[in-house]
């Protein structure tokens, strides 16, 4: 089956399910480019529900044909910085850490915004959506919103991890305070934890709530680094990737990184 083929084979499908939705999708032209955008708008709208087997075959079929298509990063390559901490700009979605951690939102389901740039929605429309549907069985068992600095585990599906750490860190509204700090250090903290838990030998971190949430870079980049290396400091068989998507932050971690060391 061609591609274009199985892309409109799965809108076809989710516009089955979400009937509101064709008018809209009736003006984006028949091109792969055009109906790949429609696929991930439509899938970053749809609620958390069970999926179609012959969905999810299709679904990962193309996946996983785009996973190859960008090409997968090996983190045993990306030279060490410090000891196991290493850092690379890119796209979070080609690592094959044996976890990538997600800035996730307080209902942990993912970004519904079409085709939105943050780091959620990223994750999510790369994993496909197995991800979200674990993500609310989660949320549903829990029965309240996640709190920030908490985090959970999945399973990556599609992507070149085995799981992805979820984890919602603090908003900046207004000016920093300390318990803002603190709960950003938590964040990576309870990542770390839960690596350690299941035995995760590798984790790649995004900036955390310097995105979407307006987390100052700088300062985020120090609590980053300062909690991964006091914990670093009591569990020595895990490796840390800080990975940062633009320049200016990989300038601040790598001064960071040539501190102290």
């Amino acid at each position: 089956m061609e591609r274009l083929e199985i892309i409109n084979k799965l809108n076809t499908m989710l516009l089955e399910e979400m009937p509101e939705y064709k008018r809209s999708a009736s003006e984006f032209e028949n091109d792969v480019n055009e109906q790949r955008r429609l696929l991930r708008s439509l899938m970053n709208l749809r609620q958390p529900k069970k999926l179609n087997e012959e969905f999810i075959s299709l679904q990962d079929c193309l996946l996983l044909a785009e996973r190859e298509e960008k090409g997968i990063v090996d983190i045993m390559k990306i030279p060490c910085v410090e000891n196991n901490i290493k850092l690379w700009r890119g796209d979070i979605t080609r690592l094959n850490a044996e976890a990538i951690v997600n800035a996730a939102n307080s209902q942990l389901l993912g970004c519904f915004y079409p085709c939105h740039n943050c780091i959620d929605n990223v994750i999510h429309s790369a994993a496909g959506l197995q991800l979200r549907e674990e993500c609310n069985i989660i949320m549903q068992k829990q029965g309240h919103i996640e709190k920030r600095g908490k985090a959970k585990i999945t399973k990556a599906y599609n992507l070149p991890s085995e799981y992805v750490i979820h984890t919602v860190g603090p908003i900046i509204a207004g000016k920093l305070t300390e318990k803002d700090c603190y709960l950003l250090s938590e964040c990576y903290r309870s990542c770390l934890e839960i690596a350690v838990k299941n035995n995760i030998k590798s984790i790649a971190f995004c900036c955390i709530s310097t995105g979407e949430f307006h987390f100052p870079n700088d300062k985020a980049a120090k609590i980053a680094v300062k909690t991964v290396r006091k914990f670093l400091s009591e569990h020595k068989n895990i490796e840390v990737i800080f990975n940062v998507f633009k320049e200016y932050d990989e300038k601040i971690y790598r001064k960071l990184l040539r501190e102290n060391n």
